[in-house]
């Protein structure tokens, strides 16, 4: 960081190309663009890929909402498909019928890095003609047959936020393997033009840059993402072994023998309100699910989704991350049975 503000490129500088590089390097892409949140990164991905006024955008209900509002930005309908009923992503066999001739593009979303039977997505986007931008805000080194999420689609949407395995306090990046979409994101991250000395206003943009203080943490954390992935899986196990017998508990699945990243543990609770009260009486903070899409009113959503209203009104975090105690761990599951 002091290197970053000695150089004065603090802004978009050396450091920010740096950290692309790493990026680009550790999931095996050719190129990265570094903004300021993933949510940022998805508006960028859909702006490169021409998403506008009209077009139909397919996500699915269990997301954080950025997701959706991420192309309604850009005028755009969001269509929403129900979650598989064992865990919360998007039921690809529900893709085709939500299609319709204003459908542009499909953006799946490996929550907590779970996989999206991605090879069905892109068969589905082949056939139809679509655009596949991955939401993989939580899928950072989270792999889906062999291969880095959010690698292989037109673009994957990654966040830097606090709880991820690269943290830089706030900022996200896209991937893409297309020369075009990397030429169209780098403009629209300033503004729509290439060099803002001897500028032409070749696109629509905004002032999405990086800042190379941010890089220069970001640098700093690849040296720990191994330590951190080894620590959130040995969270998942002693949680997977700990909880297993009781019966008002029900762990969410994460498979990380076929490469995904369990960054939460998460459970289902048909008691939650009364299990959350329980653990906050004995200082224990949990945080239950954020709500399904459809209740956001301003969506303008209507349709059933009783895949995605049990982990809405049933799912719940425990305490977890790659700071937490693993004595703390034992301490959450000691506490829980004494739970009625």
């Amino acid at each position: 960081m002091a290197e970053a503000i000695r150089s004065e490129y603090i802004n978009l500088g050396p450091k920010t190309q740096e950290f692309e590089s790493c990026i680009a390097k550790a999931l095996g892409v050719p190129y990265v663009v570094a903004t300021t949140s993933g949510s940022v990164a998805i508006l960028m991905a859909l702006m490169a890929l021409g998403i506008k006024e009209g077009d139909e955008v397919i996500v699915p209900n269990r997301t954080w909402i950025a997701t959706a509002h991420a192309p309604i930005m850009l005028g755009a309908k969001v269509v929403l498909v129900d979650v598989l009923p064992d865990i919360p992503i998007m039921d690809v066999s529900q893709i085709r019928e939500k299609i319709s001739p204003r459908t542009k593009a499909i953006i799946p979303v490996p929550l907590n890095g779970r996989a999206v039977n991605m090879d069905e997505v892109w068969k589905i986007a082949k056939e139809y003609g679509l655009h596949v931008v991955e939401d993989a805000a939580q899928g950072l080194f989270s792999k889906y047959s062999g291969k880095f999420m959010g690698t292989e689609s037109d673009a994957g949407c990654f966040s830097l936020s606090n709880a991820k395995l690269i943290p830089t306090g706030q900022g996200g990046f896209v991937v893409t393997k297309s020369k075009e979409i990397y030429e169209k994101m780098k403009r629209i991250r300033m503004h729509g033009v290439d060099d803002v000395i001897n500028c032409t206003f070749h696109q629509m943009g905004f002032n999405f840059r990086f800042t190379d203080i941010q890089a220069s943490i970001g640098l700093v954390q690849f040296d720990r993402v191994l330590g951190r992935i080894q620590y959130h899986k040995e969270v998942y196990l002693k949680y997977e072994k700990g909880i297993k017998d009781f019966p008002f508990l029900k762990l969410i699945p994460v498979d990380i023998s076929r490469g995904e990243i369990p960054i939460y543990v998460e459970v289902l609770c048909q008691e939650r309100k009364k299990l959350i009260d329980f653990l906050a009486s004995h200082n224990i903070q949990t945080r239950p699910f954020y709500p399904c899409l459809n209740t956001a009113k301003h969506l303008g959503i209507s349709g059933q989704f009783p895949n995605a209203e049990v982990f809405g009104d049933r799912g719940l975090v425990l305490p977890c991350g790659p700071e937490q105690p693993l004595e703390n761990i034992d301490r959450v599951i000691k506490v829980l049975h004494f739970f009625k």
